[in-house]
C-alpha cells in the first residue's frame, strides 16, 4: 500500500511541475485572466478564416485547431513569467525556425514536425507591453511555413483573426460603449 501510495505521490509531483508544457494548459489557464483576448476557432469557422487571402486558404484548409490568444505584458516580471513559460512549451519537442530578442522583447516562429510535414506551429511574439501567441495544429507544407514566417504573414494574420472575430463578436463592443 505505501509502495502505491508513493508512485502516486511522484506521478503527482511530476505533472503538477510540468503544467504549462502544452498550448492546451497554457490556453485554459490564461483564458480568463483580466484583459486576455482568447480565441479558438471551430473548424465550421475555417472556412471563413480562409477567405481572407489565397496564403491563409493554403494554410487554413489544413487546419485542425487554430486558437489566438492577446494578454497584457506591461512588468518586467510579468513579461519574464511569460517569456518563461512559452519556452517550457516550445523547449525540447519544438524546433524553432525564427528567434529574434531584444531585451525582454520576443518573437519565436517554432515548429513540431513529423515525418515531411509540419504539424504544429506556434508562433510568439511580447513587446513589453502586449504578448500574444499564434497556433495551428494540421498538416502543412514545411517551404510554405518557411515562406510565411519569413514574410511576417503569421503576425498579419494574428490582427486579421482579431478583426474578424473580435470586432464582430456580439457584446464585445456593446460592452465599451
Amino acid at each position: 500500500m505505501i509502495k502505491k501510495l508513493s508512485i502516486l505521490s511522484v506521478f503527482l509531483l511530476i505533472t503538477s511541475c510540468s503544467s504549462y508544457n502544452s498550448i492546451d494548459s497554457f490556453y485554459n489557464a490564461h483564458k480568463n485572466d483580466n484583459q486576455v483576448t482568447a480565441i479558438r476557432v471551430p473548424q465550421f469557422m475555417l472556412t471563413m478564416i480562409s477567405e481572407i487571402s489565397p496564403e491563409m486558404k493554403a494554410m487554413v484548409g489544413n487546419t485542425k485547431d487554430l486558437r489566438y490568444m492577446q494578454f497584457p505584458s506591461t512588468t518586467t516580471s510579468r513579461t519574464q513569467f511569460l517569456n518563461q513559460q512559452m519556452n517550457g512549451i516550445t523547449g525540447n519537442s519544438f524546433i524553432e525556425i525564427f528567434r529574434k530578442n531584444d531585451e525582454l522583447k520576443r518573437n519565436v516562429v517554432s515548429v513540431r514536425e513529423r515525418k515531411n510535414l509540419v504539424k504544429e506551429i506556434l508562433i510568439y511574439n511580447n513587446d513589453n507591453q502586449t504578448g500574444s501567441f499564434l497556433y495551428f495544429n494540421g498538416d502543412f507544407d514545411p517551404a510554405k511555413v518557411r515562406e510565411m514566417a519569413k514574410n511576417e504573414q503569421f503576425t498579419k494574420f494574428g490582427d486579421n483573426i482579431i478583426n474578424q472575430f473580435g470586432a464582430s463578436t456580439p457584446g464585445i463592443n456593446s460592452q465599451n460603449k
